[in-house]
């Protein structure tokens, strides 16, 4: 099934076009004007916005609930055809996006059922003591509550499930949040089909239709206009670290603060320690290699770096890596601009002091193959550069000579998504004494696996101090990510009818 894009924004229930437009630029076939969305745009949608909350915001969470699965079989009615622009626009292919897809309708309907059993509200009551001395309590009650209109920007490496209904939309409007997303330009077909699956819902479940928009754009001024909207309580983003930090500048420097959930990625580094090393280092390098490459190194749990002790093992693995990656062809990357980057980071490492090249390949244009280099440990330290994402499949084997050395590699280590410990149990003593620095290094810890795939879930954490993310106390993925979008009220002496139930 083919689908066509109009090229509109959707706001407020309203297909509407505008006095500027942009070419979008797919990986198969040709492109298709978009309209531009400007400041007008933005505060309509806002506005909009604004005046559903006080109908979404204190529906019951049965409505929502019914919403958000809802907007899952829209989706999921729409299958074949997301699937044909979603691989037109990215190159990704046929089985990827459908993976996606079924984890963007499952992480919908996983929201769904976890608010209507209402742990999320995290009530707490208090009984009145009127007789205590020297003073009674007052009867308090306390329930997180819906903020308001939550901006959401669309992720290049993800066009469903980090996107228009993606992860970060489907907690908005879980928690009782109207959402207005800035669509990303690599996939704008992608993002407005998505875009008619929410409107069925909301027709269907008869929401107001200001509880989403989207607004389509291929410059930064839509999207400054965006977190700066006075009526915008809190953005949802995940992207590069300079597209992340500009629009979380702006977002402390407004009259009115408010909180950018930004996921800014990651090295994800693995320490691969002494008996595993030994034991089942090749089986480990071409696991990594995997990882690696799946996705053409395009995910922010991309494990880049793997630091080993020294010795015959160390090389064993470097070899079985450099052959597991030559064996692995030249794949579409998202973007032109993301392609670009690629090769620019791959320059930088290539070029850095004290770097030996393991593999090198061809990158043209939007194709990409993997690299892979090797460095001492004293280089490394010596090299802030060589820390810094490669977003693509490209790795580092960093070289330590003792556990010392490795130590020393952890706590240099920015914030981190993930930090990974390939062990065995005689592996045990040098896992304990680096697991207290991985712990306030990384939002997730992992032992013998890889960081790449993401498990929607209660307990999965999704971020990470910074620059992994902007806020070390709050996850992209998994239910918890509702709780971003809340705050707590407390009801003090109120009759119960007053006090909203969520």
């Amino acid at each position: 099934m083919s689908f066509t894009p109009h090229g509109k924004h959707l706001i407020a229930g309203n297909w509407v076009s505008g006095s500027a437009s942009f070419a979008s630029q797919p990986a198969v076939g040709s492109g298709h004007t978009f309209s531009s969305g400007n400041a007008e745009d933005v505060n309509a949608a806002v506005q909009a916005a604004e005046d559903a909350f006080w109908e979404y915001g204190y529906s019951s969470r049965q409505s929502r609930a019914a919403f958000l699965n809802a907007i899952a079989d829209e989706i999921e009615a729409r299958a074949e055809a997301i699937t044909d622009i979603g691989s037109r626009e990215t190159g990704l292919p046929q089985a990827r996006l459908e993976g996606e897809r079924g984890r963007t309708t499952m992480q919908l309907r996983l929201f769904a059922s976890h608010i209507l059993e209402g742990d999320y509200l995290d009530h707490r009551h208090d009984a009145a003591l009127p007789d205590r001395q020297p003073l009674p309590r007052p009867e308090l009650t306390t329930f997180q509550r819906p903020i308001g209109p939550v901006a959401v920007f669309g992720a290049s490496n993800f066009p469903l499930a980090f996107s228009t209904a993606g992860g970060d939309t489907a907690a908005a409007l879980a928690a009782g949040c109207p959402v207005v997303v800035k669509g990303h330009a690599a996939h704008p077909g992608t993002g407005e089909i998505i875009a008619e699956a929410i409107a069925a819902a909301i027709r269907t479940c008869g929401v107001h239709p200001g509880t989403f928009s989207l607004i389509q754009g291929e410059t930064q001024a839509v999207g400054a206009a965006l977190v700066q909207h006075p009526l915008i309580k809190a953005v949802g983003f995940t992207g590069s670290l300079a597209g992340g930090r500009a629009l979380f500048d702006l977002c402390a420097a407004r009259p009115e603060p408010i909180p950018f959930f930004g996921e800014l990625g990651s090295v994800n580094p693995m320490f691969i320690l002494d008996s595993a090393l030994t034991a089942r280092g090749e089986d480990v390098a071409k696991g990594w290699a995997a990882s690696l490459t799946m996705g053409v190194g395009q995910f922010c749990t991309n494990p880049g770096i793997a630091i080993v002790r020294s010795g015959e093992a160390a090389e064993a693995f470097a070899a079985t890596a450099s052959q597991a990656l030559a064996d692995v062809a030249s794949q579409t990357m998202l973007t032109d601009g993301i392609a670009a980057a690629y090769r620019n980071g791959q320059k930088r490492i290539a070029e850095t002091t004290g770097v030996q090249e393991l593999l090198t390949s061809m990158c043209d244009q939007r194709d990409a193959s993997p690299f892979l280099y090797q460095t001492t440990a004293k280089n490394w330290l010596a090299n802030e550069e060589l820390a810094e994402e490669v977003f693509g499949p490209l790795g580092i084997i960093v070289v330590a000579e003792s556990d010392a050395e490795m130590r020393e590699i952890a706590l240099s280590l920015q914030g981190q998504l993930t930090c990974t410990l390939h062990m065995d149990a005689e592996d045990m003593p040098a896992a304990q004494a680096l697991m207290p620095i991985l712990e306030r290094k990384a939002g997730r810890i992992l032992a013998n696996g890889f960081p790449t795939g993401v498990e929607v879930c209660d307990a999965m954490v999704h971020g990470g101090p910074y620059p992994a993310s902007t806020n070390f106390g709050a996850t992209s993925v998994g239910t918890l990510a509702i709780r971003r979008f809340l705050r707590p009220v407390c009801y003090q002496n109120l009759p119960a009818e007053l006090i909203p139930q969520g």
